[in-house]
């Protein structure tokens, strides 16, 4: 079974209906879908299919260097920032690595696969599932050779305190560790500027991009790494594998991000629903709810006999289950934020489930 959320298929099938009869709350996707200006692009540039798209997508690279004022040379595009997560681990080869716990499960898979030893920092619910000042000591102690950092985290949606996170830039770059910053889901978050900005004056910083969750186009796979380290970035693009993203998917990321009125309409959405559904989940005493920064909501069942996830499926609705997450266990979940209609079928549903009629 798939360890990322989106699996549809799998327990539709596993229950016998069709995928289409399932309500998606596992992969943390953008409900508007994709932006109207990428659909009319695509239809109108079909014939993109019937030519190799550029092999350094050029294009594609200059559209991203202008909405963050770098050069093109700061960045590379890839299938989505899953591959860049590879990509800049290779090129690393950290001996020694350290990770947040819980967190995304594709650091550890492509830092084991160089034979990197890895050095967990454990985040607890008494803390609040976040960092705080002894990562700093950690990070003093093991002098490990890289840290992944999330902001906001995956899965708990959480954003680290703003003075700890530059704390945690200014001693990597102290100890010469490379700090590899995961903004993945940071576009749903109207306010937030990203460690971008900063590439100019740390030059081991790397920061991870995707358009496929903000943007609904999971399908077309996109995302981009940015740093100041060009020696880097350009012997990623020299050793990747050629055409790595579609033209479609090309196509998009020179479009989406200047698609104003979408970015704002997400944001509306997001201001609604997000606020909504943490109070309609914080309601029921059964859950212990953690309050969102982006687009998904992290909780625990108090009552561990309870299978969520497998209780709502008869109700067609798939949640995220985190059991498989280093650090949790079977009664935390993640479900995605969605539209006003799904949200209230989501909290009727779990109702039922808990055994409030």
């Amino acid at each position: 079974m798939s360890e990322h959320g989106g699996n549809v298929l799998e327990m539709a099938q596993k229950i016998g209906i069709t995928a289409e009869e399932i309500t998606d709350f596992s992969a943390n996707i953008n409900p508007l879908g994709m932006p109207v200006s990428l659909k009319a692009a695509i239809i109108d540039q079909l014939q993109c299919a019937e030519c190799y798209p550029d092999t350094e997508y050029c294009r594609l690279h200059a559209a991203l260097a202008h909405v963050h004022h770098c050069t093109a040379e700061n960045l590379i595009a890839g299938n989505g920032a899953t591959e860049l997560i590879y990509a800049v681990v290779n090129y690393l080869k950290p001996r020694r690595a350290m990770l947040l716990i819980p967190g995304f499960a594709e650091y550890r898979r492509a830092l084991l696969r160089v034979g990197c030893q890895i050095d967990d920092y454990v985040m607890s619910e008494t803390e609040g599932y976040q960092p705080d000042e002894r990562l700093l000591v950690a990070l003093d102690r093991c002098r490990p050779d890289c840290l992944f950092l999330a902001t906001p985290n995956n899965p708990t949606g959480l954003m680290p305190d703003a003075e700890l996170l530059q704390a945690v830039l200014e001693r990597c770059h102290q100890h010469n560790i490379a700090l590899i910053v995961d903004e993945a889901f940071i576009d749903f978050l109207p306010d937030a500027t990203g460690l971008i900005p900063k590439i100019a004056h740390y030059p081991h910083l790397y920061i991870l991009r995707s358009l496929t969750k903000f943007f609904a186009i999971p399908g077309l796979r996109l995302g981009y790494l940015v740093s100041g380290d060009v020696t880097g970035i350009r012997e990623m693009k020299c050793w990747r594998e050629p055409w790595t993203i579609n033209a479609f998917a090309a196509l998009a990321g020179e479009i989406i991000l200047n698609d104003k009125a979408y970015i704002q309409a997400t944001h509306r959405w997001l201001a609604q629903q997000q606020r909504w559904l943490y109070q309609a989940l914080a309601a029921l005493p059964e859950l212990c709810v953690w309050p969102p920064a982006a687009n998904y909501i992290f909780l625990r069942c108090l009552r561990p006999q309870i299978d969520l996830q497998q209780a709502l499926l008869k109700h067609r609705i798939l949640i995220r289950h985190c059991a498989n997450y280093p650090g949790l266990s079977a009664a935390h979940y993640r479900v995605a934020i969605k539209g006003e209609h799904d949200n209230h079928r989501l909290v009727l549903a779990l109702r039922q489930v808990l055994g409030y009629g």
